[in-house]
């Protein structure tokens, strides 16, 4: 059987390596031209493949290359890009993709992180025949995990959802080579489509419960980061006794706050929320309705992650002082 893998990352190295070693005749890779199709070019290359690499699969280009390389079957292992119906329908057995949620549910870029933001406590993946709507496709098989409590959307995928992902491939491919592949239609009746999880939705609003705060940070973990804004007091915190501040500049005031490795711990506070109330080694601890939300790890704009303490010391932030907007 032909085949045929568009993807990039290591995860689309990893659908490759694992093909190779099932002995499955793998005829030409196409990835993106930058670092992302890196590590799939790469392997391909050492492997005498036919390696395509186009900004985008809408190029001409990419269609002539499919119909002369004759495949059976196209694999979609992590694409990014939109793939047009004509490339699609070329391999005489069709298209699966891999996707990181239970379709119909969360259908979109950002499956993973949706799951975790929204408090789901089950998710899986979804090994689909790929048509030309975004992840509607019949689908072949799906796998289903617990999400752990305090499981972050890096944590689920690596983990998880990644290496379980190439093993679904691979036996998506021999149910296919064997004729026992199924296209079980989706229900859009239960279909949940969101958008991609960038920072028109990470957001930090500390007036809301504890628990949806806390799936937010861990769901934004490791991109792109729940943030909040820092706008610090000029005036003395009465928890620290310290003197008035001359000046907030250099401080931090007005910038992104993106929040890692989180914790939270459900208590009565009287606090207003988004206060500081402790600044440790361990997390920076912050009020919101039915507790603290604990922040092991901050970084500000584009800079590195830092601990509570260095962020503290270098950004001004003291105790009292209040975050968000």
């Amino acid at each position: 059987m032909r085949i045929i893998i568009v993807g990039q990352g290591l995860f689309g190295e990893k659908v490759l390596e694992a093909l190779f070693r099932k002995g499955e005749e793998v005829v030409g890779v196409f990835s993106p031209p930058d670092k992302r199709g890196e590590p799939l070019k790469v392997l391909a290359e050492k492997s005498n493949i036919a390696v395509y690499q186009l900004n985008l699969m809408k190029d001409p280009q990419a269609l002539e290359n499919f119909l002369k390389l004759q495949p059976d079957l196209a694999i979609l292992a992590f694409v990014t890009d939109i793939i047009p119906e004509k490339i699609l329908k070329v391999p005489s057995l069709g298209t699966i993709c891999y996707h990181p949620s239970l379709l119909p549910r969360h259908r979109g870029a950002s499956a993973i992180n949706w799951a975790i933001i929204q408090g789901d406590t089950r998710t899986g993946l979804t090994i689909f025949w790929a048509d030309k709507g975004i992840d509607t496709g019949s689908i072949l098989l799906q796998k289903e995990v617990e999400i752990g409590p305090d499981e972050t959307t890096g944590a689920l995928y690596f983990n998880t959802l990644f290496p379980m992902g190439i093993e679904a491939i691979v036996e998506a491919v021999d149910l296919i080579k064997k004729g026992r592949a199924p296209r079980v239609v989706q229900d859009d009746s239960q279909a949940t489509y969101e958008p991609p999880c960038d920072d028109r939705v990470a957001s930090i609003n500390f007036e809301k419960p504890i628990n949806e705060i806390y799936n937010l940070i861990r769901g934004c973990d490791p991109q792109p980061g729940a943030y909040t804004t820092y706008h610090p007091s000029p005036y003395p915190s009465p928890l620290r006794g310290e003197g008035k501040v001359a000046s907030t500049r250099n401080r931090g005031e007005g910038k992104k706050v993106r929040f890692y490795e989180a914790k939270m711990s459900s208590s009565n506070i009287e606090r207003q929320p988004g206060e500081v109330v402790a600044i440790e080694e361990g997390g920076l601890q912050i009020a919101v309705q039915g507790g603290v939300i604990i922040a092991g790890k901050l970084r500000v704009d584009k800079g590195d992650k830092m601990g509570p303490v260095e962020f503290s010391q270098t950004f001004g932030l003291r105790i009292g002082d209040r975050l968000g907007e």
